[in-house]
C-alpha cells in the first residue's frame, strides 16, 4: 500500500469518526436549526467518504454517486430550512 493510499484511508477513517460527532449533535441539538446544520454536515462528510472510496478502489462510478447524493442532500436541506422558516413547503 502506497503512502497516498494510506493517507486516503486515514482521512476516510477520521471522516467516519467525525460523522458520529455530527450525529450526536443532530440527536441532541437544542434547536431545529442545529439539527439541520448537523444533518447537512453529515451529508457532506458521507459525500466525501464516497469520493474517497472512489479514490481507494479506482472506480470512477462512485464519483457520480457522490454527486447525486450531494444534490439530494442539498435539496433536502433547503426543503427543511424552508419548512422551519415558513411552516410549509409551498
Amino acid at each position: 500500500m502506497t503512502v497516498v493510499n494510506m493517507a486516503v484511508v486515514v482521512a476516510a477513517s477520521s471522516l467516519a469518526l467525525l460523522t458520529f460527532a455530527s450525529l450526536y449533535r443532530a440527536y441532541a441539538g437544542p434547536t431545529a436549526a442545529d439539527r439541520v446544520v448537523s444533518i447537512n454536515v453529515i451529508t457532506t462528510k458521507v459525500t466525501m467518504l464516497i469520493v474517497l472510496l472512489a479514490v481507494i478502489t479506482g472506480q470512477n462510478m462512485f464519483v457520480d454517486v457522490a454527486l447525486i447524493y450531494a444534490m439530494m442532500g442539498f435539496i433536502a436541506t433547503v426543503c427543511v430550512a424552508k419548512y422551519i422558516d415558513r411552516g410549509e413547503l409551498g
